[in-house]
């Protein structure tokens, strides 16, 4: 049966949405829908996080996608719940989104997407593809294809990611001669990403007009910038301009807004779902389209200027608490840029003398009651003097800063067992040398190597990976061990804290990944043969 007479079909029927809803019940009955009397009378409890065994946080470090983004704006939410009470055509939907979102933003033409780093992706894939079906269904194969992105040094970091796994490798140039030579028939996009030095002497601007000379688009990475309109990036010369929905718009966090060239926008969206394309898993659905207008609408509408006093009325209200304490310091820190754009307070004062380092009162208030993630910290157990914690007020909420300036007081008038100004322990163990290490990562393993060089307590050294090596740093005291380690790789950096403890020519303990979680990790000191070094397999005499 054709959609058109399945649709006569239906409305012949004179099937009412009443009468349609009132069904529900018989259809429950026989497994067609959820009961609505069962789902209605499900409940989380008055705090539905801690029902399930999750603590909230009390967001003073700022919009991050691990800490959940930013809150919604009411009329957020509002939207998304409207949206979800009936059905539309996706393609009509966004067409009508993208007209006004355009209106709103001063641009030719702009899309909802699911976050900022798939309104890279899908840029990207514009750019790689068009809108020619054949080449979209190929993605990543770039066989025949443009296969090129130009990058700023500078603008190297960890979310390029979004436009590598598309397929094109990244040209690095850092200056406008490296720039120029680096533009051929096979450079597909310019990206660069918002930053203060994107108004250097290779910025937006200057990359701009260079690669519109051979006809290349340009795509600026904004996304936790505000939201400018007209917008300045536009203005400098970006086709394409990403933002991330759940950031400084305050709408939902699984959105992202691109905006720019209406035909690279209308290719973007015929590479992103729910066309069958490279992008149809990062799909954005109806509820986050329209919550994300929402969001835009009242960006235009909010007096942000009222917002800011209100940050820095909470900075002044932590500073005056904290500053009774004797030898603390604090700060305003003003924003650089439009991306995180929020007055900062920097606390400081002496560790030695507090008997805390900033990194222990850090991680004292984010193990406590209330849960609290600062936005920074410096200072460790071996280098406490210059202590210091940063506040960011951009996400905390009404009532909130009273509650961290508190726990930070009690923090530092209280800090506990005092350990800081104790001798510490001799090492155990000379390390220096190669060592063979085992990784036991989650569902693999991997070998990797250490090489060490140990002046009394204090470590330097190399972490050699499969396929990457970085410098290292530690200490060892008594039998106890920590060093860390960074090993670069693409606009990334892959990051290890060990910790553990040495026992004549072996070592073990478990290392802090980040945002990949921890790791066990042993290690052997390598031995020779007889002949020779064996180093990276290869024997030197």
């Amino acid at each position: 049966m054709s959609q058109t007479k399945a649709s006569s079909s239906f409305r012949a029927k004179n099937i009412s949405r009443r009468a349609l809803f009132g069904s529900g019940a018989a259809l429950a009955a026989a497994g067609g829908v959820p009961n609505a009397t069962s789902a209605a009378a499900m409940s989380f409890g008055s705090d539905m996080y801690q029902s399930i065994g999750v603590r909230p946080v009390i967001n003073a470090k700022g919009v991050f996608t691990m800490l959940s983004g930013s809150l919604m704006l009411p009329e957020c939410r509002q939207a998304m719940q409207q949206a979800s009470r009936n059905f539309v055509q996706i393609d009509e939907l966004m067409e009508a989104v993208g007209k006004r979102l355009a209106e709103l933003t001063g641009a030719e033409s702009a899309i909802v997407t699911c976050g900022c780093a798939a309104a890279l992706a899908h840029a990207t894939a514009a750019c790689l593809a068009g809108g020619d079906p054949e080449k979209i269904h190929r993605l990543p194969n770039l066989d025949g294809l443009k296969s090129e992105v130009i990058v700023p040094s500078y603008s190297r970091n960890i979310y390029d990611q979004s436009v590598r796994m598309v397929g094109p490798k990244i040209i690095s140039v850092a200056n406008e001669e490296e720039l120029r030579m680096a533009i051929n028939d096979r450079t597909a996009m310019a990206m660069v990403v918002g930053s203060p030095r994107d108004r250097g002497p290779l910025g937006l601007k200057e990359v701009a007009a260079i690669a519109h000379e051979h006809d290349v688009p340009v795509l600026l990475d904004a996304a936790a910038e505000a939201l400018t309109t007209p917008n300045v990036h536009l203005e400098r010369g970006a086709d394409l301009v990403a933002y991330s929905g759940g950031k400084a718009l305050s709408g939902p966090q699984s959105s992202g807004l691109l905006i720019g060239r209406k035909d690279l926008i209308q290719a973007a969206w015929l590479n992103s779902a729910p066309h069958h394309a490279f992008g149809r898993p990062m799909k954005v659905g109806k509820e986050d389209i329209m919550g994300l207008l929402a969001a835009v609408e009242m960006w235009v509408r909010r007096d942000h200027d009222a917002e800011w006093k209100t940050w820095e009325s909470w900075l002044d209200e932590i500073a005056s608490k904290v500053e009774d304490v004797p030898g603390v310091t604090t700060e305003v820190l003003q924003p650089r840029g439009l991306s995180n754009r929020s007055p900062r307070l920097a606390i400081r004062w002496d560790g030695r003398k507090m008997g805390i380092s900033g990194d222990e009162l850090y991680k004292n208030l984010y193990s406590g009651d209330p849960r609290i993630v600062l936005a920074g910290s410096t200072g460790d157990r071996r280098h406490p003097a210059d202590s210091s914690a940063t506040v960011m007020p951009w996400q905390l909420q009404p009532g909130e800063a009273g509650i961290v300036a508190a726990e930070i007081h009690r923090a530092l008038t209280s800090p506990g067992k005092v350990s800081l100004n104790s001798k510490a322990a001799a090492p155990e163990s000379d390390v220096s040398g190669q060592w063979d290490a085992e990784m036991l990562f989650v569902s693999m393993t991997a070998k990797h190597r250490f090489v060490f060089e140990q002046d009394g307590g204090s470590l330097l050294g190399t972490h050699i990976g499969e396929t990457t090596q970085g410098d290292l740093k530690g200490w060892i005291e008594g039998a106890e061990i920590q060093f860390r380690s960074a090993q670069p790789l693409e606009g990334a950096g892959i990051h290890f804290a060990f910790m553990g403890k040495v026992s004549g020519n072996s070592m073990a303990g478990e290392v802090d990944l980040g945002e990949y979680g921890t790791a066990r990790w042993s290690a052997r000191r390598h031995t020779y043969d007889e002949a020779g070094k064996i180093i990276r397999g290869v024997k030197y005499i």
